[in-house]
């Protein structure tokens, strides 16, 4: 009987075996999630992605209102996962959030070796979840080993392709609203999954009402819970300034080359299968292609290219090189694990001894911002760290958590555009009437040089010369304690 020509992948393995197969390989992929996590539980917190989080968890736990309160330029999927996990286990500790970091990055790994299994066998399943999980650290730690937004995007764009892959669109669709509400470019996953709807034939014209009410309903439910107007702004029209990279083009390019060479030191086992079989012409299904081109524009768009933004690429990476593998030789299986384990362990060694310097800086700054309030003083951090209201235990002046969303300087901008002038529209108004209402206690100047230092942020300077004066230094960074109706001494 000849095949269809557009008939969907169909399982490889025999009814009736899943329970014996993942009975085996579910402890075994547990294990190596925990241990390749084990230095994200070392420190109190990587990077200034996981303190915003935090501070955002705080206030909507204390009866915040996202998009309106506290603002930020992502989605509300996780900053509610955080609140949640603190409702649990208490905001103090980021441990919590780090166990749900290490069950999406298993989760993530089940699904690409269910993926795998199904079309290629038991070994090709196995073969894939190990990978992923080996080279998921492959990055800075303060990438991998966060617990960020893109950690929790992973196991939704995997569920897209694993419900697609079972011409399951109504699912699919809930799985790709999931990643976007985790992050926006999350959504890059459509186009491998409207892939594999056209190549299947879909079903029927159904199918393709059920992908789109599965990718809409949700988010349309979360725009309304929030703020409608206030979601569309922060999630898609506000962000056009920071998507460029005029005037910080070396400063782009370098952080781009950097991080591409970690990735790909991190993905020393897989690169090589998967050139090799390009060569002779079996490199795997069009759909896992279409997903890593998806996926790698989702790491350029807005031209930052943060070491986090590549784990986007690491799930088709992981089903290309077994895709790959399984018509290749089984040596050289064996090198790709054992390369992969190599490269896995200096990553973790990395993430477990390499000092984190800023780290250091923001607990002294939050400790002599903790000495010199009192707790229900709220405080202004004039800076990048907005984890030093989380360690300081105080509450924020504002609802911009950093002076990159006043000035432009997101994303580690160093160019010409940077100033009060290219803050979020609207958000300098908005600043100096919070700031009018409730007049923070202690300004924290942690610029430290950098193109948004208050000299040239006339509306900030102007309000620190009249009413603040200077009262301690920490690292650099200078502490205004308010003064009401003397004259500071910046």
């Amino acid at each position: 009987m000849r095949a269809e020509p557009f008939a969907p992948p169909r399982s490889v393995v025999a009814p009736g075996t899943a329970h014996g197969y993942w009975t085996r390989l579910l402890p075994l992929l547990a294990a190596l999630a925990c241990l390749t996590r084990v230095p994200s539980f070392v420190r109190p917190l990587w990077n200034p992605d996981e303190g915003y989080l935090a501070v955002q968890a705080r206030i909507l736990a204390h009866g915040g209102e996202l998009y309106e309160t506290v603002v930020d330029r992502k989605p509300p999927l996780v900053p509610w996962l955080y609140e949640g996990a603190f409702a649990l286990a208490g905001s103090e500790s980021l441990v919590s959030v780090r166990v749900l970091a290490v069950l999406a990055h298993l989760l993530t790994a089940v699904l690409l070796a269910s993926l795998a299994r199904r079309r290629w066998g038991d070994r090709a399943g196995r073969t894939a979840g190990v990978l992923y999980l080996l080279v998921s650290v492959g990055l800075n730690p303060e990438d991998a080993q966060a617990a960020g937004f893109e950690v929790f995007m992973l196991p939704c764009t995997a569920a897209a392709m694993w419900c697609a892959d079972r011409r399951r669109w109504g699912a699919a669709g809930v799985a790709v609203a999931g990643a976007f509400l985790a992050k926006q470019t999350g959504a890059a996953v459509l186009l491998p999954v409207i892939w594999l709807y056209v190549r299947t034939g879909g079903g029927s014209r159904g199918g393709l009402l059920r992908l789109a009410a599965g990718a809409v309903v949700p988010v349309l439910c979360a725009a309304l819970v929030t703020d409608p107007a206030g979601f569309l702004f922060w999630t898609v029209t506000g962000s056009a300034a920071y998507a460029s990279f005029t005037g910080s083009e070396l400063h782009v390019l370098g952080r781009a080359l950097a991080n591409t060479a970690l990735l790909a030191v991190g993905c020393a086992g897989l690169l090589p299968p998967v050139v090799r079989a390009l060569r002779v012409g079996r490199g795997g299904a069009g759909e896992l292609w279409l997903w890593s081109a998806a996926s790698a524009g989702a790491v350029v768009a807005g031209f930052h290219f943060f070491g986090h933004y590549y784990l986007q690429l690491l799930p088709p990476l992981a089903l290309l090189a077994t895709a790959a593998l399984r018509v290749l030789p089984r040596e050289h299986l064996v090198t790709a694990v054992l390369t992969s384990a190599l490269c896995c362990g200096l990553f973790v060694a990395w993430g477990l001894f390499a000092p984190r310097p800023e780290l250091a800086h923001a607990q002294r700054l939050a400790e002599a911002t903790a000495r010199r309030t009192g707790p229900d003083d709220r405080v202004l951090v004039w800076g990048m760290h907005p984890e030093t209201y989380w360690l300081a235990d105080r509450t924020p002046a504002s609802r911009y958590l950093t002076a990159g969303l006043l000035t432009n300087y997101s994303g580690g901008r160093n160019g010409p555009q940077v100033g009060e002038k290219y803050g979020v529209r609207g958000a300098w108004p908005t600043f100096r009437t919070e700031l009018a209402a409730h007049a923070p206690a202690l300004i924290v100047d942690d610029s430290r040089g950098k193109p948004f230092a208050p000299e040239r942020v006339p509306s900030l300077r102007k309000m620190l010369m009249a009413e603040y004066e200077v009262v301690g230094e920490v690292d650099g960074a200078v502490l205004y304690a308010r003064v009401v109706g003397g004259a500071g001494r910046p």
